[in-house]
């Protein structure tokens, strides 16, 4: 199935998607702060995300796992003193940068293959809706804008 295929790749390219992520989110006028970060620290967080993939599109990926990460990260960038909107374009750029590699690479070629990547596509929006979601709520609750960790 070309989707494992290209889950795949994108794992075995993930220091090569890293790298062009890090370029990309360092000279973003929409993602200035993280100029501040050592960018090994930066590649390693973008890492996590391409050479994991399979793990965070899998069925433990869009439970608790993603909840528990993103909340966390969201906090994080909160105390870091970056801005919500770039930490937020900072995760986009990460899809956008997934979905640019497997466009270049040219194998949704026919129409399986096609369907088959847009699969993917979906799968990848959908942990990155959540993933966003998370961010932001670990954002507010760290800024104490009333998220309160239903329990």
């Amino acid at each position: 199935m070309i989707s494992q295929k290209l889950v795949l790749l994108i794992e075995t390219h993930a220091d090569e998607l890293a790298n062009r992520w890090v370029r990309d989110v360092r000279q973003n006028e929409a993602t200035k702060s993280y100029r501040v970060f050592p960018e090994a620290t930066l590649h390693q967080r973008a890492f996590d995300v391409y050479a994991h993939l399979e793990r965070w599109l899998g069925s433990e990926g869009h439970g608790d796992q993603v909840e528990k990460t993103y909340t966390r990260l969201g906090a994080e960038r909160f105390r870091e003193g970056v801005l919500l909107s770039e930490v937020l374009e900072a995760l986009t750029l990460t899809r956008r940068h997934l979905w640019r590699f497997v466009l270049e690479q040219g194998l949704l070629d026919t129409a399986i293959h096609l369907h088959q990547g847009l699969e993917l596509y979906s799968s990848v929006v959908v942990f990155f809706d959540h993933a966003i979601h998370h961010t932001a709520v670990g954002y507010e609750r760290a800024a104490g804008l009333g998220h309160e960790k239903a329990g």
